[in-house]
């Protein structure tokens, strides 16, 4: 089979591995037909990696599919060849401190598809046919595309995120950084209820982007953030904070426009931070990390599924894989695409 495989940075090549093995007892495997170019796999082409994390073999990207199962192993009895699914890239231990204390995405024997934390690499699901874990697989209804469908995991990382904010009904939110995170964040915040979303970026086609899904305030902050200082009253009028950005500056500007007691929810991540503490501990402010999700995957398809949620407008572009490069670099321009997928 064919994948697209990362050698170095900037070394991308549509590789041929070894077909996906035949299922064991409680696995299908899956034939993969759309992939969504997340920010961790530019990471990994620009940069051969992040943070401390660089690759150190060829290794497959991907970590957002969804496919068909074309072939299922003994005990699995609620699939059925020939269905449509979404593909959870975690794969927990199920047995450590964490896992059994409920907080599976805090694994510390974590196979997340795509990764080069470990060693040897996990390799990602951009290729022909995966062999996966049932409990990997959810299906989908038969009117969500597949494109559609490999929007599940993004959006898993936000419904986390929203759960780890708490309650958005009749809340004024912020988010800063109109990325695919940030938009999708824009939807959940819609979806929960939130009063007002007001939405900051450095780029006007982003923000235009965010006021189609809900947005009610966009706010370019390229040249200041002027714009934001009407939310400054009252020691801050701002809820909840979606950080997804990952940059200093934006952190330091939200922070004046916080409610005290606000909660900030960190998504983006840009390297290490130098942040303001007395404002912190002056307004009480609350920092939340948010990493990945658990059984919030399943929720996105579900929701995604009942039209609660259409992530349609954020697909900008599929490429067949064999033009990967083209995609990555696609991905890479935000004045030309949200998100970029590639079809298998």
């Amino acid at each position: 089979m064919h994948a697209v495989v990362i050698h170095a940075p900037k070394d991308l090549r549509i590789d041929t591995l070894p077909d996906a093995p035949a299922p064991g007892p409680g696995q299908v495997r899956v034939k993969i037909a759309a992939g969504g170019i997340c920010g961790s796999d530019l990471h990994y082409y620009h940069h051969g990696g992040f943070g401390v994390v660089r690759i150190q073999e060829p290794m497959a990207l991907g970590h957002e599919i969804a496919g068909t199962v074309d072939a299922i192993g003994a005990g699995v009895s609620h699939l059925a060849i020939g269905a449509r699914i979404a593909v959870s890239p975690s794969l927990p231990c199920r047995a450590c401190v964490h896992c059994r204390a409920g907080m599976r995405n805090q694994c510390l024997d974590m196979r997340f598809y795509g990764s080069a934390m470990r060693m040897p690499h996990v390799q990602g699901g951009f290729r022909q046919s995966l062999t996966v874990e049932a409990e990997q697989a959810i299906p989908i209804p038969d009117h969500l595309s597949m494109g559609e469908a490999a929007m599940a995991e993004p959006l898993a990382v936000c419904l986390h995120a929203a759960n780890r904010a708490g309650p958005l009904m009749g809340k004024r939110v912020l988010v800063t950084g109109a990325g695919p995170i940030g938009a999708l964040c824009i939807l959940v915040a819609k979806l929960g209820g939130a009063s007002d979303i007001v939405v900051t970026d450095i780029a006007d086609g982003t923000l235009a982007m965010a006021a189609k899904l809900g947005a009610t305030r966009t706010v370019n902050v390229r040249g200041g953030t002027e714009g934001l200082a009407d939310l400054k009253a009252d020691k801050g009028l701002v809820d909840v904070l979606f950080e997804a950005s990952g940059n200093q500056a934006a952190v330091i500007a939200a922070l004046d426009v916080m409610k005290p007691g606000g909660v900030l929810v960190q998504l983006g991540l840009g390297g290490e931070m130098t942040l303001p503490m007395n404002t912190i501990v002056a307004k009480e402010l609350q920092i939340r990390g948010t990493f990945r999700f658990d059984p919030e995957f399943a929720l996105a398809v579900e929701l995604m599924g009942k039209g609660l949620i259409d992530v349609k407008p954020l697909i900008t572009a599929t490429l067949p894989y064999a033009s990967a490069v083209e995609a990555f670099e696609l991905a890479s321009d935000r004045s030309k695409s949200m998100k970029v997928q590639l079809a298998f």
